[in-house]
């Protein structure tokens, strides 16, 4: 039993190290099988996967000035799948629950984006912040409304996908803590709802992730 609920999303550990922040960049041990000689099926589906996304970001940002731009968007969703995924495993912590992490992810990327917009397409900016026919007279608070909507977008990434992963991860905690004053036919019950809970968070992760890198391209169309 845990004395509170909250503490599975400690990152602190027993023994004093802090470990728990380095094991978000374990998903670097996972990159060298991909440059084998003969792929594996996982390197298939991976390289299958990532070729998919290239197109869909392609598509999305219409604009080919800056030559690169989906490798930026691909990593992103790499790196949140994947540390997503490796926090589904018992006893293992989820760095993507901890808004500090979700927001060191998002904001550098918006800032960059931001500065980088505002130097070289200026008027392509202010043209954002006035939607087409509106009225004249709602023009400063549709100015204010368009500019408040930008600086939050970071806030709104990184606390979606934070809130997203901790409810899943809640709802499994509270479950297998229940599981020590139950028979044993609840008890069988219990582990497949855990099993069923378990695929609903796996599509979550793969969901969120998606998610993520998807609107960060949306966003960066607007501004470059």
């Amino acid at each position: 039993m845990i004395t509170n609920l909250f503490s599975t999303f400690d990152p602190s550990t027993r023994i004093k190290l802090s470990i728990n922040w380095r094991r978000a960049l374990i998903w670097i041990l996972i990159i060298p099988p991909i440059y084998w000689l003969i792929p594996s099926r996982l390197n298939l589906i991976w390289l299958n996967l990532i070729t998919t996304l290239h197109k869909e970001f392609k598509i999305l940002i219409k604009r080919n000035e800056i030559k690169g731009r989906t490798i930026l968007f691909i990593a992103l969703f790499s790196i949140i799948i994947i540390n997503n995924f490796i926090g589904l495993f018992p006893y293992i912590f989820t760095s993507t629950a901890h808004l500090i992490h979700t927001l060191s992810i998002r904001l550098p990327l918006w800032l960059t984006i931001i500065i980088f917009g505002w130097l070289k397409n200026t008027k392509h900016i202010l043209a954002h912040l006035v939607p087409q026919g509106a009225p004249r007279a709602l023009l400063p608070f549709l100015v204010i409304i368009e500019t408040i909507s930008n600086l939050i977008r970071p806030g709104t990434l990184a606390i979606r996908l934070t809130a997203n992963i901790i409810a899943g991860h809640l709802l499994v905690t509270l479950l297998g803590n229940s599981g020590t004053s139950l028979s044993i036919y609840i008890l069988n019950i219990l582990i497949i709802v855990q099993i069923l809970l378990l695929t609903l968070e796996s599509a979550v992760a793969i969901i969120q992730s998606y998610v993520f890198s998807i609107l960060s391209t949306l966003y960066s169309r607007e501004v470059i």
